[in-house]
């Protein structure tokens, strides 16, 4: 399916938030997605996932997560000095203001004329896995992937501890967890917690381990992983598929 592509601008605690967003091109509704970068914000990796997803039939809309850190427009490089960048700005931002964003976030694509507002989800990577687990906490959100969300069991999100772990019983709709068995940001004991907590939450979920590294889904590293990348993908869109089902 082709896609646009546009730009739109939030105003969120006053400050704007850049969103870009990608969408079908058939006129019509589609599920909408909030879609959460990892801490290098909308560089081209990111803007080729959002822009696959949505060739797939669905309006996915991606905001720059440092909105009140960094200028519009700007992504971090994704090397050494850009992960530090990325990792100070992170723990410079409020819980509270990651939720905020998110509410934003939700409100737009619910007021999105090419949008079923019955029909919302999230997807994240790193930090995002973690913002898109977050984002589950809203009633509107009827499907989550999260990809190696990161710091879900020790609370490291952003300013002070996330209560993330504590809250699984809050996760609305179903989720879907994609994580590295490679992966040391989220070790086996991670994994575990997270897994565990899910199913003593009684929360509907699937769970894709993959022999990969952190951050394998992204094309412009040296840990991506086609392979793996791939596969990942394929549940994601038939997850994603089933529950948005027309």
């Amino acid at each position: 399916m082709q896609i646009t592509q546009r730009n739109v601008e939030l105003r969120v605690d006053d400050s704007l938030m850049r969103v870009y967003v990608a969408s079908p091109k058939p006129v019509g509704k589609y599920p909408g997605i909030l879609f959460y970068s990892d801490i290098y914000q909308l560089g081209g990796a990111m803007i080729r996932l959002v822009n696959y997803l949505a060739g797939f039939g669905y309006v996915v809309a991606a905001p720059e997560i440092f909105h009140r850190l960094e200028p519009i427009g700007l992504v971090i490089e994704p090397d050494d000095l850009g992960r530090m960048r990325g990792n100070d700005h992170a723990r410079r931002t409020a819980i509270a203001e990651y939720d905020a964003d998110c509410r934003a976030m939700i409100d737009f694509l619910k007021a999105d004329t090419s949008v079923d507002a019955n029909k919302i989800g999230t997807l994240g990577f790193c930090i995002g896995g973690h913002l898109s687990f977050r984002a589950a906490f809203a009633q509107e959100i009827k499907a989550s992937v999260c990809c190696y969300p990161t710091g879900i069991p020790s609370g490291k999100l952003g300013k002070g501890i996330a209560d993330t772990i504590h809250r699984v019983s809050e996760v609305n709709g179903e989720m879907l967890l994609v994580l590295g068995t490679l992966d040391p940001h989220i070790p086996e004991n991670d994994r575990h917690t997270l897994i565990t907590a899910l199913e003593d939450a009684k929360i509907p979920h699937s769970v894709h381990l993959y022999e990969a590294e952190h951050t394998f889904m992204r094309d412009d590293g040296y840990r991506y992983d086609a392979a793996a990348s791939t596969s990942a993908w394929a549940e994601i869109i038939s997850f994603l598929n089933r529950i948005f089902a027309p």
